[in-house]
């Protein structure tokens, strides 16, 4: 048995939609705003966000490098998503103007360019007060206006922004240079090097002459340092810097108005410390470079003052007791510039005596005539061994023994002297003293050997007294 056949209805067939109208001008316009807003009106998403993309690439490659070249690379991206945004409206759809779309993609792309605009004329007033602030040299206002700019800046204008980063930069390197100058103010001539060095660097920049100008017053403006030896150390530095024809050879002007007060006062602060050679390469220094400075009389007054304590020096070393009767002075004299000429009157001695075993006749001569020291000698006299010199009288004697009778002469005792200006160096008398005494007293003593006894010896010294020995050496010391 057949069952009855049920047939299906009939399904209407979709008629096919027709492509919606669209606007190539509002396309275009709102490819014009790079965020692909022309291609969402085609209804092309896949291209909006590979448009977007795009973008945001060539964008972020421009802030991050700030090259001109990424600038017209996002110029030429504008005008291609613009053009290709245009073709494609025309080529798929009816080119009908469509006000509605017109006006959205247009509000859109005005709203991102009048924000670009906006961004680029603040981004410009920026760069117009760091330039300022750098002409003053005024590195803290450099600052102060670049810490305005903020990304949306650096989209809007890299390049400009770009240009404020560097000002900065070279304000933080001054800022380096100035710590590196200051520890040079101690006499770190390294650090002195490498701060010039810095600002030298920073120079070579355009536009970066006032900032330098700035931090080099600052640092010649730590002169003269506390301590005039270190000042010396910083200006002969300064000095002996090769020129560079620019603002940085204003460092040799300091030099030459600080040196020559701080070569007096390191010169001064040797002396105090005994360092007398290098006190006077330092005053001579200045009488040498600055030969007319106000301060050339007190230079060569130090050196002079130097010189004598060398000399001083030098004579108190010859004047010490070496391996022999007498000094090296004896017979190596030098010179003590410092010392009073000799003249009339009294010229106090330093006395230096020849006797190895023999009498030193220096203890009875007056207080007066003696120095205590080199610095207030006149003269240095010095004695040789005691010879038998005139003779006075002959006496005779009986041995005590012997009962033999010998003749016995007394004589003078004579004493080569030597006798040397201490303040030339020269020497001024070269001769034999006599000292006369009394002679032929009632009874000699002499030494007898076991049973031997062959009477005195036949000469002897006459027996000096105190005028004896002063008036021996009064022709020496009294003039």
């Amino acid at each position: 048995m057949n069952e009855p056949t049920h047939a299906l209805p009939e399904m209407p067939e979709p008629t096919p939609s027709e492509d919606r109208p669209h606007d190539p001008l509002a396309v275009a316009l709102g490819n014009a705003s790079l965020l692909g807003v022309g291609y969402l009106m085609l209804r092309r998403r896949g291209l909006a966000a590979a448009a977007a993309v795009v973008t945001v690439v060539l964008v972020s490659r421009l802030v991050s490098t700030a090259r001109p070249a990424y600038e017209i690379a996002v110029l030429v991206w504008w005008v291609a998503v613009v053009a290709h945004g245009w073709f494609l409206a025309r080529r798929g759809g009816s080119g009908v103007a469509l006000r509605g779309q017109r006006v959205v993609a247009l509000c859109i792309t005005l709203s991102v360019l009048l924000a670009v605009a906006l961004l680029r004329f603040d981004a410009s007033r920026i760069e117009e007060s760091v330039t300022e602030a750098r002409e003053r040299g005024d590195c803290a206002g450099v600052s102060s206006a670049q810490d305005r700019v903020w990304f949306g800046h650096r989209v809007a204008d890299a390049p400009l922004a770009a240009r404020g980063d560097e000002s900065v930069e070279a304000c933080d390197r001054l800022r380096s240079a100035r710590t590196e100058l200051n520890t040079a103010l101690t006499g770190n001539t390294e650090a002195l090097d490498k701060g010039f060095g810095t600002l030298a660097s920073v120079l070579a920049e355009p536009g970066n002459e006032k900032t330098v100008e700035t931090a080099l017053t600052g640092f010649l403006g730590g002169l003269p340092a506390k301590d005039p030896c270190t000042t010396v150390t910083v200006t002969d530095w300064l000095r002996d810097r090769k020129r560079s024809n620019d603002v940085l050879d204003r460092s040799a002007d300091a030099a030459r108005r600080n040196a020559p007060a701080a070569l007096v006062g390191c010169g001064d602060e040797l002396m105090a410390d005994s360092s007398w050679q290098d006190a006077r390469a330092h005053y001579e220094r200045l009488l040498d470079r600055y030969p007319g400075d106000e301060l050339a009389d007190k230079a060569r007054t130090g050196a002079r003052r130097a010189t004598q304590s060398i000399e001083l020096a030098n004579v108190r070393s010859l004047l010490a007791p070496g391996s022999g009767t007498q000094p090296e002075y004896c017979s190596r004299p030098a010179k003590y510039s410092g010392a009073k000429p000799m003249g009339k009157g009294t010229n106090r001695a330093l006395f230096y005596s020849g006797n190895t075993y023999g009498q030193d006749y220096t203890d009875k001569l007056p207080g007066a005539w003696k120095a205590a020291d080199a610095a207030d000698a006149v003269l240095v006299v010095c004695m040789g061994e005691d010879t038998y010199g005139s003779s006075v009288r002959t006496c005779p004697y009986q041995g005590r023994s012997s009962g033999s009778t010998t003749y016995v002469t007394f004589h003078k005792i004579a004493i080569p002297v030597k006798v040397y200006e201490v303040r030339t160096g020269k020497l001024v008398v070269n001769r034999k003293i006599q000292i006369n005494g009394s002679s032929c007293p009632s009874r000699i003593t002499y030494l007898t050997f076991r049973d031997s006894d062959s009477g005195p010896p036949s000469t002897r010294y006459v027996t000096e007294s105190t005028s004896d020995v002063r008036s021996a050496f009064r022709p020496l010391v009294v003039r």
